[in-house]
């Protein structure tokens, strides 16, 4: 295991150099590796100066990587804004290294605004374009029932007030090597459940000593247990050794045994806390979507009972607005019914069709391969502006 960031969430009239100490205290306050550190702002529309914002957004990156952070997360446009700022987000991505900014698709009291969805995808669209193999959109995500405090990028922002932070692991290796080593499911979910606690336990005294030190609050570990793109810490593995290929029968089961045991475990909790299944970054699922054995409908199958939703999914350069707007609907319906955070951070690979093999030059990718996408997307009602409220699911019992 190893910690992938340390997230800060402040002001962004914040002064950078004031935190440069915990930045630089944070990587090394943990008995494992920090990977990166991070810093989550107010939702940019609510600062940003609309006639200057690619250069404004570049200095605030800037000022921050100077201070010693490795990205710099601008938060999202959410349904309170005006929908005109994404057309902006494109020129943000391009201002500096390292930038992230979103879109808010659903509340998280499960308002959904249909005609942003569209204008979402029209933006991921507009993102693939922006590098020749479409590795803008990594930048990028669309955001549903996500509230301010995530640690996992793309979904950092703060919701205002006094200054926190908050941990996010890479933990896939805790799942793996609980799962394989069990003889019964019961002793893989108590050996999981013990492992997910001694790790936490491992980080949540040192950020507890970070805190007080430094005047922060601590707001806790979010233990989506990330996968590395290599066969010994992949979360796919972990499913898959309990006795379901991914995108098979069974998955399901064993995607959410996994979270149940993660939902058991006791240690101060932040973000989304769930089923991290990133499909260019998991060699398993890169590997079960390269060969047409995992689909989109399985991934968003997955978040209906555990998973965090969709993440650097390879989808073909043409993808159509329509299909990308149906897909985010989806998204924030589950978002909506379930009242649990999701993020959708789609890829379309300019050039590439269903099947087609992916390289990157990026650390955390793991060869793969293109997905298709079944369907029409979105139409007719679908396809129409307005926003409106989905009731959060309740069981039949509970309404007799």
């Amino acid at each position: 295991m190893e910690i992938r960031s340390v997230t800060l969430f402040c002001e962004p009239e914040s002064n950078p150099a004031a935190f440069a100490p915990f930045l630089a205290a944070a990587r090394g306050a943990f008995a494992v590796r920090v990977q990166s550190t991070r810093v989550g702002a107010t939702p940019f529309p609510d600062w940003l100066p609309r006639q200057r914002a690619a250069p404004a957004a570049a200095e605030f990156a800037a000022a921050w990587r100077a201070a010693g952070a490795n990205y710099v997360s601008l938060g999202p446009a959410q349904l309170q804004h005006d929908p005109a700022w994404l057309d902006v987000i494109p020129d943000l991505l391009m201002a500096a290294d390292g930038l992230f900014a979103s879109v808010e698709i659903a509340t998280p009291d499960g308002r959904i605004d249909v005609a942003r969805c569209h204008a979402a995808a029209r933006l991921i669209g507009r993102v693939s374009t922006l590098h020749a193999d479409g590795f803008g959109n990594l930048f990028l995500g669309a955001l549903a029932g996500c509230g301010p405090g995530h640690p996992f990028l793309p979904a950092s922002y703060h919701g205002g007030g006094a200054a926190s932070f908050a941990v996010a692991v890479e933990a896939a290796d805790v799942a793996l090597a609980a799962v394989s080593g069990a003889a019964t499911l019961d002793e893989a979910r108590a050996r999981l459940v013990a492992g997910i606690e001694d790790a936490a336990a491992a980080i949540a005294p040192a950020a507890e000593r970070l805190a007080a030190e430094f005047g922060l609050r601590f707001g806790g570990i979010d233990f989506s247990p990330a996968p590395y793109p290599t066969p010994d810490k992949s979360l796919g593995a972990a499913l898959e050794a309990l006795g379901a290929r991914v995108g098979g029968p069974g998955a399901l089961f064993a995607a959410a045994f996994l979270t149940d045991a993660l939902d058991r475990a006791r240690f101060p909790r932040a973000g989304f806390c769930g089923l991290m299944l990133p499909v260019l970054e998991d060699a398993t699922l890169a590997r079960r979507a390269a060969a047409g054995g995992l689909a989109l409908s399985d991934l968003l199958l997955y978040a209906a009972v555990c998973g965090v939703g969709l993440d650097t999914v390879p989808l073909p350069g043409d993808v159509d607005e329509a299909t990308l707007a149906g897909i985010l609907l989806d998204t924030a319906a589950l978002s909506a019914r379930l009242r649990k955070p999701l993020v959708a951070r789609l890829m379309p690979l300019p050039g590439l069709r269903a099947g087609d093999a992916t390289a990157f030059s990026f650390e955390y990718f793991a060869p793969g391969g293109v997905m298709d996408v079944a369907g029409s997307g979105a139409g007719g009602l679908l396809a129409g502006a307005g926003a409106l409220d989905l009731a959060a699911y309740r069981a039949w019992a509970n309404r007799l």
